[in-house]
């Protein structure tokens, strides 16, 4: 397990990977050796793409894990069309729990493979940005970078 970091004008995201997957995309630098490996490589190219402007779709293989809620939160993340925003009721409708809203939220917060995993397209009933790992200006740049503006 190593990581390499992608410098984008919002700040810095960190990549860790094995030789096989991604397995967190997130803010933070994190407690493994920098390194690179074929996956976070292809992994930054993408994500350097995607902030380019060039990519709507990411193909990496990534593993999510943790309890049903997160599996099936982040299954719902991935179907959020580019540039566009769904709220946290949404997302609970969508994996067929609708009373879920605070679960769901608190499962989009702990996303692990943030931008793959699009969590910074979720946004407050009110079209309010929320909390974003990386902080809602990041969260806005990533939503400009999709086109989105967001309401003020």
């Amino acid at each position: 397990m190593s990581y390499v970091s992608l410098s984008t004008p919002a700040g810095i995201i960190y990549i860790q990977g094995n030789e096989e997957h991604i397995t967190w995309i997130g803010f933070s630098k994190p407690d493994a050796p920098e390194g690179n490996t074929p996956v976070t490589e292809r992994a930054a190219e993408q994500l350097t793409e995607y902030l380019n402007g060039s990519r709507r779709v990411f193909d990496l293989p990534i593993i999510v894990e943790g309890s049903d809620l997160r599996k099936a939160v982040c299954s719902s993340l991935m179907r959020i069309p580019y540039g566009e925003t769904v709220t946290y009721k949404d997302v609970a409708a969508d994996i067929g729990n609708p009373k879920a809203i605070r679960a769901v939220a608190s499962a989009v917060g702990k996303n692990p493979i943030s931008v793959v995993i699009p969590c910074h397209r979720v946004i407050g009933s009110d079209g309010k940005m929320r909390g974003f790992a990386g902080g809602i200006p990041f969260k806005e740049y990533l939503l400009g970078v999709e086109g989105w503006t967001p309401k003020r």
